[in-house]
């Protein structure tokens, strides 16, 4: 099948890649030069644990093709999908200017073409109720006639979204048309061979499945937040209810980790877009403009328990970060914890160095040179007075601790991710806080800290 993806971020890469990888022919638009330069060169632009085996591969095979020609993309494919950003407006809506701009272009470019086959536009980003029928009536504007417009958001966890790809827990597909629906039946029938299903329904509940998805497993987080909170102050350990929580087959086990609060291009981004719609439907979703608000606040409970063991006074104090992405197993930085919490302990005047394994260039384009960086773990502690833990890497779940206490000034550990087993620390040099537990003290320093 003949295939156009217009937009390389990473919804674009990874879906194009991922249909090239089952045969397809796939055209990759884009207008950024600077990108498509390093994509011809095949130079991947975005770090996904196991994309880039797939990516140069299909590049080899010559079924996976990068351009900016949008007219001779769109006048060869039959499926045309738009994964272009949708940024947060500053009222909390989803700004739909380039899907709309690339709308109208196509809708010219079909008016004057002489392919005469039906085309199936498809939404695949993220967008507010109501989308796909303004792309439709967009093109329709131009005259063409031989088109569906079809909702089919993507489901794919950064880290993960090789797999959450070629092996989705489900299909959405969103279409007014039969003949639509089927073709992206078939298009999607080899990603499904183990029985995962795929869901029809019309374009509306399409648009709103992804934000309702995203939203419930935001309010799960916060939920988990807030009640780690409520443990700290009456002595109950977090990591315990959340295990009896999780064995309740209604509830499950899977978001259930208190942390620092998320963060990511989806979970803000889409909360906030799902209360603007549903607060111009007359129709608002109260709970989600709390889940909002808690987020927020969330991302300084680490700060505010730094500054309460240094009795408010951190200036000139030097504090270790590991971990910069908003998650693990990506170099992500939108909306990132760690941008908060870094920003809040300048503020204060402390001096701040940091690690990521895939971060740190990103994190550049937040922090300038507010920050110093280090080539490992290790070198971020020396002569630190505590270290932060903000990004859970499986590298840093067994670090070295004896070797660690060496190298910084002071054995603290402040755990926004509750990535060290509080059992373990008690045995250690350490002074330790984590999230939703109670301190750990070290036995060589006498504390009298109120956390």
């Amino acid at each position: 099948m003949k295939i156009t993806i217009i937009g390389i971020g990473y919804v674009g890469l990874v879906t194009g890649t991922c249909f090239a990888e089952t045969g397809n022919n796939v055209i990759c638009v884009d207008n950024n030069s600077k990108k498509l330069k390093k994509l011809c060169n095949n130079e991947i632009t975005i770090y996904e644990p196991g994309l880039e085996i797939l990516f140069q591969r299909n590049i080899q095979q010559k079924r996976l093709q990068f351009t900016d020609d949008l007219a001779s993309a769109v006048n060869t494919s039959e499926f045309i999908f738009l994964c272009l950003p949708t940024p947060q407006g500053e009222d909390g809506s989803a700004d739909l200017k380039y899907i709309l701009g690339v709308t109208e272009e196509i809708g010219k470019i079909l008016q004057q073409s002489k392919d005469t086959s039906q085309k199936i536009i498809i939404n695949k980003s993220t967008v507010p109720v109501g989308t796909s029928k303004k792309v439709f009536d967009t093109i329709k504007k131009y005259g063409v006639k031989k088109f569906d417009v079809v909702s089919n958001p993507e489901f794919l966890r950064e880290g993960f979204a090789v797999e959450d790809f070629m092996k989705p827990d489900r299909i959405v597909i969103g279409a007014k048309s039969k003949y639509a629906a089927e073709r992206m039946k078939a298009l999607y029938e080899p990603f499904v061979r183990q029985g995962n299903p795929i869901i029809e329904m019309d374009n509306a509940s399409a648009e709103v499945t992804k934000y309702a998805a995203n939203s419930y497993l935001a309010m799960r987080i916060t939920y988990m937040n807030e009640l780690a909170n409520f443990c700290e102050k009456v002595g109950a350990d977090v990591d315990l209810i959340r295990k009896g929580m999780g064995a309740d087959t209604r509830i499950g086990k899977r978001f259930l980790f208190p942390g620092i609060g998320y963060g990511g291009s989806c979970f803000p981004k889409d909360v906030n877009a799902l209360i603007k719609s549903s607060q111009d439907a007359r129709s608002e979703m109260q709970l989600l403009a709390v889940v909002d608000k808690v987020n927020k606040q969330q991302k300084e409970v680490l700060v505010k328990k730094v500054l309460n063991y240094y009795h408010h006074n951190i200036k000139g104090k030097h504090f270790a970060v590991w971990g910069l992405a908003f998650k693990p197993n990506t170099d992500d930085m939108r909306e990132a914890p760690s941008i908060v919490i870094i920003n809040k302990l300048l503020e204060a005047g402390a001096v701040v160095t940091a690690y990521d394994p895939a971060a740190m260039e990103t994190s550049k384009f937040y922090l300038d040179s507010k920050i110093s960086f280090s080539k490992n773990e290790y070198d971020a502690l020396k002569n630190a007075d505590a270290l932060l833990v903000l990004t859970e890497w499986n590298e840093f779940r067994n670090p070295d601790f004896s070797r660690m206490a060496m190298l910084m000034k002071e054995p603290v550990i402040f755990d926004g991710r509750n990535i060290f087993d509080r059992e373990k620390m008690k045995g250690s040099k350490f002074t330790y806080f984590g999230i939703g537990r109670k301190p750990v003290f070290s036995t060589e320093i006498s504390s009298s800290v109120n956390n």
